[in-house]
C-alpha cells in the first residue's frame, strides 16, 4: 500500500433527492497536509463524515495503513487514530483545558477519585510540542480562538490520532493567530501526523498544503501536488468556469440617509458609536475578532439592550427594545452564526423563508399558503438555491445555500436596512460572488447595507465607506478610494492609540 496511511476508494453517498458523492477516491500520505477544496455542496463534509464514522457510505471502501476497515462507527474511527476538528469547536466552555482534553477518560486514583495532578502533568506533556503558554486549569471561555483550536488539536492527539481532519480551522482567527496555527500544523506534519485541511480561504492553501484535491458536484475533479496548480486554476476546477470578477462592485447613486446611529453605548461591549447609512450604500465594518463589531450590530438590532444613544430611521428617532421592534422598523440581520441564530435546521426551506412575514401573510392565524408558495418558488429560482424542493429540510443543504435562505427570508420582508454579519464565512469562492451580487442588488434597489467582515479583501472591494472598530468603538472612517489594507489594519490593531499617546507625551515635553 506504499506510503499511504489512508485510502478512500469509490465512495458514494446519497440523501433524499441528492447524490452527494459519486465514486470518490481520496488518499493521504504519512506526514503530509492534503488540502480538500470545493464549493459548498461539492461533497467535502460528506466525505469527511464518512471517514469519521458519522455517515455510512452507500458504496466504497476505506483502507487505513494497508488494512481494509470492516467497522466504521465513530468510536471505531477514533480508536483507529482518526480525529475530526470541526469549524464549530466541540469544547465545553465552562470546563478547564484539562477537563476538555480528558473528558470521560480522566486518570483515576485507587480511591475512585480523579487524579488531578497526573491529569495536569499529562496535559502539559501533550501541549509541550505546541510551544504555547496554556495553563491546564484555565477555563476554555478565557482562551482566544487560536488557543481553543490548540486545545482541540491536543484533545485529538491525546487519543493517539495520527490522522487529523481540520475543517475551516482559521475561520475565527486573526492574522497572527493563523500564523501560529500554521506553525503548529507544520510541526505536526514533521512529527509524522497526516492532516486533511479544508478551507475556503484559498490564499492559505499555498502556505500550508503539499497536495490538493478538488471536488465538484460530488465528484473528484483532480488531485495534484500544490506546485502544479495556481490559485486561479484551483478556482476554475472548483466552479467549473473562470471567475472573471471576484468582487462584482458597481457604482450606485447614493440617496437619502436611511439609518443614523448616534452615541450608541452598551457597557462592556461598545461605546459612543456614531455612523450613518444612505440608500444604495454598502458600509463595511471591520476590525479584529472581539473588537465589538457584532455587538454593535446586535445592539442596533435589539438583541442586546442599549444603555444610551439614539437610532434614527428615515430621519425619525425609533425605540428598539427587542428584535421584533427592529424588524417592524425595517431592519434585517443576517447573523454570523447562521445555524444557531439565522435558521431552524429542522424545518423546510419554505418554513424558513416565510418566517419573517407570518404577521403580514396570515389571516386569523392561517397562512396564505398558495400565495406564499409562489413567492418562495420565485425566490429559490431567482437566487439559484440548490434544493430538490422547498419541502427539503434546511439541515441537508450546503452552507452557501443556507446563507441564501437567510437572505431570501429578509428579501420577502423588504427591509430598509440589511445587516450582514460575516456574510461569506465558511462558503466557497463561487457562492461568495453570488452573495456579493445579491448585496449589490439590494443597494441598487435603494436599501442600505451594512457588511461586517474579518476578510479585508471583501471589505476593501465591496464597501463604499469603511468603519474600523477597535475595543468597542469606531476609531476611523475611510472613504472607499482612500482605504488600503495597511491603513485599515493600523487602526484595527490599535496602533493609532500608541501614536496619539506619543504625540501627547511629545506635546507635554515641549511645554
Amino acid at each position: 500500500m506504499d506510503d499511504r496511511v489512508l485510502w478512500m476508494k469509490g465512495i458514494s453517498k446519497s440523501f433524499p433527492g441528492v447524490q452527494a458523492l459519486k465514486a470518490v477516491d481520496f488518499d493521504l500520505e504519512r506526514g503530509e497536509v492534503h488540502a480538500l477544496v470545493g464549493e459548498n455542496g461539492a461533497g467535502k463534509s460528506t466525505l469527511m463524515k464518512i471517514l469519521s464514522g458519522l455517515y455510512k457510505a452507500d458504496e466504497g471502501e476505506i483502507w487505513l495503513r494497508g488494512r481494509k476497515l470492516s467497522s466504521r462507527g465513530i468510536k471505531a474511527m477514533i480508536d483507529a487514530g482518526v480525529s475530526v476538528i470541526y469549524q464549530e469547536l466541540n469544547l465545553m466552555r465552562q470546563l478547564s483545558v484539562a477537563e476538555n482534553i480528558f473528558i470521560g477518560r480522566e486518570p483515576m486514583r485507587h480511591s475512585g477519585l480523579i487524579d488531578w495532578k497526573k491529569m495536569y502533568l499529562d496535559v502539559q506533556r501533550i501541549l509541550e510540542p505546541f510551544n504555547v503558554d496554556i495553563n491546564p486549569k484555565t477555563k476554555i471561555y478565557l482562551l482566544s480562538p487560536a488557543y481553543q483550536q490548540v486545545v482541540e488539536i491536543a484533545k485529538a492527539l491525546s487519543l493517539n490520532s495520527d490522522i487529523l481532519v481540520m475543517d475551516e480551522p482559521t475561520a475565527s482567527l486573526t492574522g497572527n493567530e493563523v500564523d501560529k496555527l500554521f506553525e503548529i500544523i507544520r510541526n505536526l506534519r514533521n512529527s509524522g501526523v497526516s492532516i486533511i485541511y479544508i478551507s475556503h480561504r484559498l490564499e492559505e492553501i499555498p502556505q500550508i498544503a503539499d497536495r490538493v484535491t478538488v471536488l465538484r458536484d460530488g465528484e473528484k475533479i483532480l488531485t495534484k501536488p500544490l506546485g502544479e496548480l495556481t490559485t486561479a486554476e484551483i478556482i476554475r476546477h472548483m466552479v467549473g468556469r473562470t471567475l472573471t470578477e471576484q468582487y462584482p462592485k458597481i457604482s450606485v447613486p447614493l440617496g437619502k440617509e436611511i439609518l443614523h446611529v448616534e452615541n450608541l453605548t452598551k457597557k462592556g461591549y461598545c461605546e459612543d458609536v456614531s455612523f450613518s447609512v444612505r440608500s444604495g450604500e454598502i458600509v463595511g465594518f471591520t476590525g479584529l475578532v472581539g473588537a465589538g463589531r457584532t455587538e454593535i450590530m446586535q445592539t442596533i438590532y435589539g438583541r442586546m439592550k442599549k444603555d444610551s444613544g439614539r437610532i434614527y430611521i428615515d430621519g425619525k428617532e425609533v425605540q428598539i427594545h427587542n428584535t421584533c421592534d427592529a424588524v417592524r422598523k425595517g431592519i434585517g440581520l443576517i447573523p454570523e452564526e447562521r445555524k444557531r441564530q439565522g435558521l431552524v435546521l429542522g424545518l423546510s426551506v419554505f418554513d424558513n423563508v416565510v418566517m419573517t412575514i407570518l404577521d403580514k401573510e396570515s389571516v386569523l392565524g392561517f397562512l396564505k399558503k398558495k400565495k406564499l408558495n409562489i413567492h418562495v418558488e420565485k425566490l429559490v429560482e431567482l437566487m439559484e438555491i440548490k434544493t430538490p424542493s422547498t419541502k427539503q429540510l434546511v439541515r441537508y443543504l450546503s452552507g452557501g445555500n443556507q446563507q441564501k435562505i437567510i437572505l431570501a427570508k429578509w428579501f420577502l420582508r423588504h427591509c430598509k436596512v440589511y445587516i450582514f454579519d460575516e456574510p461569506t464565512r465558511g462558503i466557497d469562492v463561487g457562492a461568495k460572488v453570488e452573495i456579493y451580487k445579491l448585496m449589490q442588488n439590494l443597494a441598487k434597489e435603494g436599501a442600505g447595507v451594512i457588511m461586517v467582515s474579518s476578510e479585508l479583501p471583501e471589505i476593501l472591494n465591496m464597501s463604499d465607506r469603511i468603519e474600523v472598530v477597535f475595543s468597542g468603538s469606531i476609531v476611523k472612517e475611510f472613504q472607499r478610494e482612500e482605504a488600503d489594507s495597511e491603513k485599515v489594519m493600523e487602526y484595527a490593531l490599535g496602533l493609532h492609540e500608541h501614536e496619539s499617546q506619543q504625540k501627547l507625551r511629545a506635546a507635554g515635553a515641549e511645554t
